[in-house]
C-alpha cells in the first residue's frame, strides 16, 4: 500500500508533520526505529516513576502568544499545563542573584531595577524579543516578508551584540544565564538563535503536570484518529529511488513502505546515509552536510526525592560557579561550573517536590571513548565517570538547595551517549547542527533537499526547542500543502500578537 507521506523519525518534528498532514487528509505513516516514540520528548520509567530527558518547560502558550495557535491546532493545549511564577527564571552567578520575569514590560523593569543606567537599552532589547516572537509565525504568512528582518540577525554574533549594546559584563551574564537551553558559544552563536531561544519564555512560561510523553501520546492519538500510522521498531535502513525520485523506505526487518513524499526527522547527515550513493543527492550537498558541526550534548541527573523533603518551587534555578556564563565548560572529570535545576510539578494539592532534574552541558569528547559499546554495557569506567559528574552536579545545586544530597531517594543519569543511541543524534547533540553567524547560509538548512520528494524537518535545520521545531515542521508541511493553507488553518483565527 502506497502512502502519501512516509516520515522517518518520531521526534516532535516528525509527529507534528504527521498530525498536520493527516488532519489535512493525507495518508501518513511515521517510522520509528526505537520501541518508544518521541525523540527528545520521550521519557523513561524506573521503579514506577517516569523521568524526562529533554523536556522541562515551554514558552508562549497564553492566548495570542507565539506558540498558542500552533498548540491549539495540534490539540496540545488540552494537556495539564501549569504556569510558572512571575519570576520564572532565577539565576545565581558566583555571589550575585538575578531574576527574569514573565511579560515584556515586567522583564525589562525587573532587570532595570538592578541596572538602572541601562533602562532604555533593556527596553529596546525587550522590543527585539517581541519582534522575534511575531516573526516566528510570520514566516508562514504568504503575505508577509519576515525573512529580511531575520537575515541580519542570523549574520550577527549574539555575544558581540550583547556586549556592544550593554557594555556591562554582569548584565550580559544576567541576560544569558537562563540560556542553558542552547549552546552559549561566543565564536558562533547567531543573535537570532539567542533571541529566539529566550523570547517565548518571556511571553509566558509553563511546565507540564506530568512528563513529556503526554505530548507524544496526544500527537500520536491525534495522528491515528485521523487515519495516520505510527510504527515503532521500524528502523529505516535505506531510501530507494526510481525514475528520479524516492520510491520506498526499506526497514531493517525487511518491510517496505512505498510513498509519494518522504520526510526525514533525523539529523540531515542521517538522511544522506539513508539515500546512500544515489546520484539524486548532489556531491556539493553531501559535502555541505558532512562539514557541519554539532552542538554540545547534555548531562542530566534525574532525582527522586524523599517524601516531604523539599517544598516545590515554581521556577527554574540556574547556578554558575563563577562569572562569564559564556565561558565554555572544560569538565574532564573536574568540577561542574554551570547547572540548570528544574522541579517537576507535583500532584494536585501536594506542596512538596517528588522529582528534580539537574542539567549541565557535556561535550561528546567527555564520553566519546565509550561510544562503541552498547547501552547498559559501557563498563565500570563509564559508570564511575557518571557518578563523579552526578556528585559535582549535586554539590553545585546545594548552593541554592542546602542539604539536597540527604533528600535524594534515587538518582539516574543520561549523557550524550544516551542521546546518540535513543534519538539518533550524531555526537549526542542536544540542539542539532551548530549555527554560525560567520556563515549562516552554510549552517541554516532548508526543509528542501536536491531530491524533489525528500524533505527535512527537526531541530537541525533552523530553530531548536519546542517552538522552533514546531514552526519548522509547519514549514515542512507548507512545502506539500502551501503556506496559504497552513496560515489559514493554523494561524488566521488566532494570530500571534506583540
Amino acid at each position: 500500500m502506497k502512502r502519501d507521506v512516509v516520515i522517518i523519525g518520531s521526534g516532535l518534528g516528525g509527529l507534528v508533520c504527521a498530525y498536520v498532514l493527516s488532519r489535512m487528509g493525507m495518508h501518513v505513516v511515521v517510522l520509528e526505529k526505537e520501541r518508544q516514540a518521541g525523540g527528545c520528548l520521550q521519557s523513561y520509567r524506573r521503579r514506577g516513576w517516569s523521568f524526562d530527558t529533554g523536556f522541562h518547560y515551554v514558552g508562549g502558550l497564553a492566548e495570542g502568544q507565539s506558540l498558542h495557535a500552533a498548540f491549539e491546532y495540534l490539540g496540545l493545549l488540552r494537556l495539564p499545563w501549569h504556569q510558572m511564577d512571575p519570576l520564572f527564571d532565577r539565576i545565581r552567578i558566583a555571589d550575585r542573584e538575578f531574576t527574569l520575569a514573565q511579560g515584556y514590560e515586567a522583564f525589562a523593569e525587573t532587570l532595570a531595577a538592578q541596572f538602572p543606567s541601562h533602562k532604555q537599552a533593556l527596553s529596546d532589547y525587550t522590543a527585539l524579543l517581541a519582534e522575534i516572537n511575531r516573526t516566528s509565525a510570520e514566516v508562514l504568512n504568504p503575505q508577509a516578508d519576515a525573512a529580511s528582518f531575520a537575515t541580519s540577525l542570523w549574520g550577527t554574533g549574539a555575544y558581540a551584540y550583547l556586549m556592544e549594546t550593554f557594555q556591562n559584563a554582569e548584565l550580559v551574564d544576567a541576560l544569558s544565564g537562563a540560556s542553558l537551553k542552547m549552546e552559549l558559544r561566543k565564536e558562533s552563536l547567531p543573535l537570532f538563535t539567542f533571541l529566539h531561544g529566550n523570547s517565548s519564555f518571556v511571553e509566558s512560561s509553563w511546565r507540564l503536570r506530568g512528563d513529556g510523553s503526554l505530548l507524544v501520546d496526544a500527537l500520536i492519538g491525534g495522528i491515528r484518529s485521523q487515519g495516520g500510522e505510527v510504527v515503532c521498531g521500524a528502523e529505516v535502513v535505506h531510501l530507494a529511488e526510481a525514475n528520479g525520485r524516492l520510491a520506498y523506505a526499506r526497514c531493517a526487518n525487511g518491510e517496505l513502505y512505498e510513498g509519494g513524499t518522504f520526510i526525514c526527522d533525523a539529523h540531515p547527515a542521517i538522511a544522506c546515509q539513508l539515500v546512500g550513493q544515489s546520484r539524486l543527492l548532489r556531491k556539493a550537498y553531501r559535502s555541505r552536510i558532512a562539514g557541519l558541526e554539532n552542538t554540545c550534548g547534555m548531562f542530566t541527573l534525574s532525582l527522586r526525592l524523599k517524601p516531604q523533603a523539599l517544598p516545590y518551587f515554581n521556577w527554574n534555578q540556574y547556578i554558575y560557579r563563577k562569572p562569564n556564563v559564556w565561558a565554555e565548560e572544560e569538565w574532564q572529570g573536574g568540577r561542574v561550573d554551570k547547572l540548570m535545576v528544574s522541579c517537576r510539578v507535583p500532584n494536585a494539592g501536594d506542596a512538596f517536590a517528588s522529582q528534580l532534574d539537574l542539567l549541565t552541558p557535556m561535550a561528546w569528547s567527555d564520553c566519546s571513548f565509550w561510544a562503541g559499546t552498547k547501552p547498559g554495557q559501557r563498563g565500570e569506567a563509564y559508570e564511575e565517570m557518571k557518578a563523579r559528574r552526578a556528585d559535582e552536579c549535586i554539590a553545585l545545586a546545594e548552593e541554592c538547595i542546602p542539604g539536597l544530597r540527604a533528600m535524594i531517594a534515587e538518582q539516574y543519569t543520561s549523557t550524550p551517549l544516551t542521546y546518540a543511541h535513543y534519538t539518533y543524534s550524531p555526537e549526542g547533540s542536544a540542539y542539532g547542527v551548530r549555527k554560525d553567524f560567520h556563515d549562516p547560509l552554510q549552517t541554516i538548512l532548508s526543509v528542501r533537499t536536491p531530491i524533489p520528494n525528500l524533505l527535512l524537518t527537526g531541530q537541525s535545520l533552523m530553530l531548536h526547542g519546542l517552538q522552533g521545531v514546531t514552526m519548522t515542521a509547519l514549514l515542512t508541511c507548507a512545502e506539500l500543502v502551501g503556506k496559504e493553507k497552513i496560515w489559514e488553518s493554523v494561524f488566521s483565527k488566532n494570530k500571534p500578537t506583540n
